[in-house]
């Protein structure tokens, strides 16, 4: 991808979720997808969220974005020192300063700056004192080497126009040892040239999904070991209803990415 067309990715990504965070629009699958225009509570249920980690978060944290639940699966201990990737509202980074603790600590960053500021209001309201939010590009972390346990992120990484410098990011951040505890999503099948093209379908979580195998290449290349990447089958029910217009589910489906640095 030439670097014009990485600006215009990035660009037509933050325009939707400017949007989104100020409710302007819905944020995932096409154009303005029934899912997404529905509670975002319910929508996170699927998703694998429980009752009570929606019902503890402050009002707007939740916007309903994700592909599945990184928390279910990163394992987080009090005070360890987190990042995620995206953070959007700040839902998964509140839950995960729920585990680590006054002892550790999360850090959000978000490319747009209409999700950095909502996100910032939501951890005043909840007095969450172990979490900040950072205006930053992912393939450019404002975070410092060999800073985090562990590093989350919800459906976000497929939105990026250079996943191997997220990757390679990821790497340098990381402490040795440290892991990645990722839900996003994946290609099963080749998208049309048109389908790529697609404004709606780049910023809404579906044309920039990889294949499996080039993404484990991608995060082996920058350093990883034990990559492990589980496709979701059960989510094309979910993704059905990104847009109805189209057979999303047939081309791309909900998986969690592990990973860990060398210690």
């Amino acid at each position: 991808m030439n670097a014009e067309r990485v600006l215009q990715v990035r660009e037509v990504v933050r325009q939707r979720y400017a949007n989104v965070a100020e409710e302007r629009e819905c944020g995932c699958g096409g154009e303005k997808p029934s899912s997404c225009c529905g509670a975002a509570d319910a929508i996170s249920l699927r998703m694998g969220y429980s009752e009570a980690e929606v019902a503890s978060v402050p009002e707007g944290a939740n916007l309903g974005l994700g592909c599945g639940n990184p928390g279910a699966i990163a394992s987080l201990k009090p005070g360890e020192v987190v990042l995620d990737l995206g953070s959007g509202g700040g839902l998964d980074c509140f839950l995960a300063a729920q585990q680590v603790g006054g002892s550790g600590s999360v850090i959000g960053v978000d490319m747009t700056p209409e999700m950095v500021l909502r996100a910032r209001n939501n951890a005043r309201k909840g007095g969450y004192a172990n979490v900040e939010f950072r205006l930053g590009e992912i393939e450019r972390l404002p975070v410092a080497d060999e800073s985090v346990d562990v590093i989350i992120s919800n459906c976000v990484i497929n939105l990026s126009p250079d996943k191997p410098a997220v990757f390679r990011e990821a790497f340098r951040v990381l402490k040795p040892g440290g892991r990645l505890a990722i839900s996003d999503v994946v290609a099963t099948a080749d998208l049309p040239e048109e389908a790529r093209a697609d404004p709606d379908l780049l910023s809404g979580c579906v044309a920039g999904a990889e294949r499996v195998d080039a993404l484990k290449a991608i995060m082996k290349d920058a350093g990883f070991l034990d990559v492990r990447i589980t496709p979701k089958d059960e989510s094309r029910e979910f993704i059905k209803e990104w847009d109805p217009r189209r057979p999303l589910h047939e081309y791309i489906v909900s998986a969690t990415i592990e990973a860990s640095k060398p210690a």
